[in-house]
């Protein structure tokens, strides 16, 4: 049973695959930076206390909603709690986190404070953060072999590349586009609309446009994984 004396927060490690320095996709995790002490300066992922009267998905969508203005989430769930008894200072505060998901076409307005920034480069982060972060990475990337989270990512529409781009971009290695749309067209995880793409400037033959099957999370093959090509 919790102390009376332990407070509880609820913390989001929301991710989007951005285009953020202009080259190429990376997933990114949104950061807010500490305006006062402890930890002046340190970048934080947005959450806060849990209330008294509220659960605990509740709490983190509102938190979201009410500190970095975002609303636009299509995957939220609970990932792990962490209860080292000196993770901060002051009185002990047990952190429940929670993985959340944008879709990549999705341009949230942020407050001057709160920025995306790349997981394979992180900024100096306060407290336990920078852990639970990496925590939520290793869990999305077994989910992207095992389910159809991609579609939480991933616009309603796409083309094989840019779906490559996004799970590349999420895995951390190169992902050949015929063979994902191997993979996931024999799951059942996408389907082609039958439409295509707009032409580019340099012309050629316009891609086919795919979309998610479903857009409700669900296991797709639980023993499956995306490996780096060999």
């Amino acid at each position: 049973m919790t102390d009376v004396g332990t407070a509880h927060e609820v913390l989001a490690v929301v991710f989007q695959v951005r285009l953020l320095d202009g080259k190429k996709p990376q997933l990114s995790v949104l950061l807010w930076e500490r305006a006062m002490e402890p930890q002046r300066g340190a970048w934080s992922l947005p959450g806060g206390q849990l209330r008294h009267d509220e659960d605990l998905i509740s709490s983190v969508r509102r938190q979201l909603a009410e500190k970095v203005d975002l609303r636009q989430l299509t995957h939220l769930e609970q990932l792990a709690v962490f209860s080292e008894p000196k993770r901060v200072p002051g009185p002990r505060t047990i952190a429940s986190t929670f993985l959340g998901l944008v879709p990549s076409p999705a341009t949230p307005e942020l407050p001057s404070d709160t920025r995306w920034h790349p997981v394979s480069a992180l900024p100096p982060m306060a407290f336990d953060h920078r852990p639970m972060i990496t925590h939520a990475h290793t869990r999305l990337v077994a989910k992207m072999s095992y389910t159809n989270i991609g579609f939480a990512l991933a616009p309603k529409e796409f083309t094989l590349t840019t779906l490559r781009d996004i799970y590349a971009a999420t895995l951390g290695h190169p992902v050949d586009p015929t063979n994902l749309q191997r993979v996931l067209g024999r799951r059942g995880v996408i389907t082609p609309t039958g439409t295509t793409a707009r032409s580019g400037r340099s012309g050629g033959r316009p891609a086919a446009l795919y979309r998610f099957t479903d857009s409700t999370y669900r296991v797709t093959d639980e023993f499956a994984a995306l490996r780096p090509p060999g």
